[in-house]
């Protein structure tokens, strides 16, 4: 009889892990995030986790392509170190941070001996143990119900199985779907809202992706998020393009407390460069400002995240311990909690754009045209909690939401379908650029009937052509060819279309390729890191080349890119 193969974890299936448990998460995210309810109703829980997992796959990316040139590749504690530190750095919101202390307990038995090229049954199962007790601890006041539940009995489950790490994965993986399930029991919060806890569902994807890795089978289909109970929310729709469906009439006015239970207001999260000694003393401080106080990391970095109404206390906590940095701020609500209760109730608008941009003078712009605006800093794409806390400070019946690149699509529809339970009617018009959302804006006529507007908005925006002009971050292949670190990469609605030395001369190229198909209107968004004299020479070449072709011209600021083409 043959034998069955043993199976095991090493660099690569780390690798392979964090890509699978990225397309699970992102599978998933949208409904996660509805049925995020716990400890804040802010509908980005799902978002968050897979943005987390994202710095962790990137991370292991890297050291993947530094090994390149080595035919070994990196080994079971170089590729761990790198899954664990990505989270760290780029955990959000607290089922994120969480994770990354997750992955980090497991990363320090797994690299406990740099030279052992596999991890087999039994160091998993420390591993895993490892991670739900590390999380644990992190927490200021662990809740049953949540998360650190579910990884906790992922971890008595693993204790549980002999054999390899194929049998220790399902056994974790199995014991963390019961304990799912068994959530809504265990938080009153969450029976009442006929659901299960959000971020024990993402873990839940996070380990059904490492039975994947390790065995090579996909396991069974996920449990259902929603309780079964007379209240249970219903699953999102999926979204059409543009989404137009009306939520509850428009007069709860859900955004204007700082939060539901009357909690804290501010969500706030940083990383912060301080010893053991200062960290210990900043968790006393954070926890009697506020709660859901989560602090993670360890070796001088560290990932703070807690809730309170006195942001700037937080912050100056921080700043008191070591060395914070990205300081990520989030308002619950509309509510002025420094005023000693809500600000006096407004009368909402009729109607309100809600436009994501990538750079201050774009947000500037978009502002001037009466949008209100979320700004997507370079590397750290917004939160469908951040697009939501946008439509809440719209205070509009009717709300336009435009994302402007192709990887908020899912994050926007949350955020929408959010914003819909509020009793807000939002239509998301699927733009990819930012010049796709000017082009959208310009034709927006607030007098028109809603469904109208948005059909002319998203007409304008669909015959946008969108192009961009960045510098290449390392070598990789394109669908023009192999390009490396430092080549300008010019790209045509999304897709590499030339690859160049010179910013000017790429950019001319691809403003070329593009009014071959005609055109009527280019628009230009130059960024701060770009040539002074680029957008003279676009302009130039469109009026001595292109006969009735006009050409506008805005300063993006600090937006990612070098440059962005429109042509209508």
């Amino acid at each position: 009889m043959a034998q069955v193969p043993q199976t095991f974890l090493d660099g690569l299936a780390v690798r392979t892990w964090c890509g699978l448990a990225l397309r699970a998460l992102g599978r998933a995210r949208a409904e996660i995030d509805a049925i995020n309810v716990y400890p804040v109703a802010d509908g980005d829980t799902g978002t968050n986790l897979y943005l987390t997992v994202e710095s962790a796959a990137t991370a292991v990316e890297a050291v993947f392509a530094g090994y390149e040139t080595q035919p070994a590749g990196p080994t079971l504690a170089d590729a761990v170190r790198a899954m664990a530190h990505g989270a760290l750095i780029g955990a959000r919101g607290n089922s994120g941070t969480i994770l990354a202390q997750l992955l980090r307990g497991m990363a320090q038995v797994l690299a406990a001996d740099g030279a052992q090229p596999r991890c087999d049954g039994p160091a998993l199962r420390l591993a895993l143990r490892r991670a739900a007790d590390s999380a644990r601890q992190a927490v200021a006041h662990p809740v049953e119900g949540t998360v650190l539940t579910v990884a906790s009995a992922a971890a008595d489950a693993a204790e549980r199985a002999d054999g390899d790490c194929g049998t220790v994965a399902r056994a974790a993986h199995a014991g963390a779907r019961a304990a799912l399930a068994a959530t809504p029991a265990q938080l009153g919060v969450l029976a009442r809202a006929g659901v299960v806890d959000a971020g024990g569902s993402g873990l839940v994807a996070v380990l059904g992706a490492l039975v994947e890795a390790c065995t090579g089978e996909t396991v069974d289909a996920e449990p259902d998020r929603v309780a079964s109970t007379p209240n249970a929310l219903p699953d999102p729709d999926p979204e059409p393009d543009p989404e137009t469906e009306a939520g509850p009439a428009p007069d709860a006015d859900a955004g204007d407390c700082a939060a539901e239970d009357g909690g804290p207001a501010f969500e706030v999260i940083y990383l912060l460069e301080a010893d053991d000694t200062a960290v210990a003393r900043l968790r006393t401080r954070l926890d009697a400002l506020g709660d859901s106080l989560v602090v993670v990391g360890g070796d001088g970095l560290w990932n703070v995240h807690v809730h309170v109404d006195d942001a700037g206390a937080a912050v100056e906590a921080g700043v008191e311990a070591g060395r914070p940095y990205r300081i990520r701020i989030t308002h619950f609500g509309l509510g002025d909690v420094h005023t000693g209760g809500p600000r006096p109730p407004r009368e909402r608008a009729q109607r309100a754009v809600v436009a994501v941009v990538p750079g201050q003078g774009l947000a500037e712009l978009y502002t001037e045209a009466g949008a209100t605006t979320v700004l997507a800093r370079p590397g750290e794409p917004p939160a469908s909690g951040e697009l939501l806390a946008a439509v809440r400070r719209a205070h509009a019946r009717e709300v336009v939401l435009l994302p402007n690149d192709a990887e908020l699509r899912d994050t926007a529809a949350a955020a929408a379908e959010q914003a819909r339970t509020e009793g807000v009617r939002v239509a998301l018009i699927p733009t990819r650029s930012a010049v796709q959302g000017i082009a959208a804006l310009a034709v927006s006529e607030p007098g028109r009937r809603f469904d109208e507007d948005v059909v002319q908005m998203t007409s304008a925006a669909g015959a946008t052509r969108y192009g961009e002009v960045v510098v290449a971050e390392h070598r990789s292949w394109t669908t023009a060819g192999i390009c490396q670190a430092g080549d300008v990469l010019g790209l045509i609605d999304g897709d590499v279309a030339v690859i160049g030395a010179d910013v000017t001369a790429t950019a001319e190229t691809v403003l070329d390729r593009m009014l071959q198909a005609g055109g009527e209107l280019v628009t230009l968004v130059i960024g701060d890191e770009a040539p002074e004299t680029v957008a003279a020479h676009l302009e130039t070449r469109v009026r001595e080349s292109y006969l009735a072709v006009d050409t506008v011209v805005y300063g993006g600021g600090h937006q990612g890119a070098l440059l962005l083409i429109g042509v209508e």
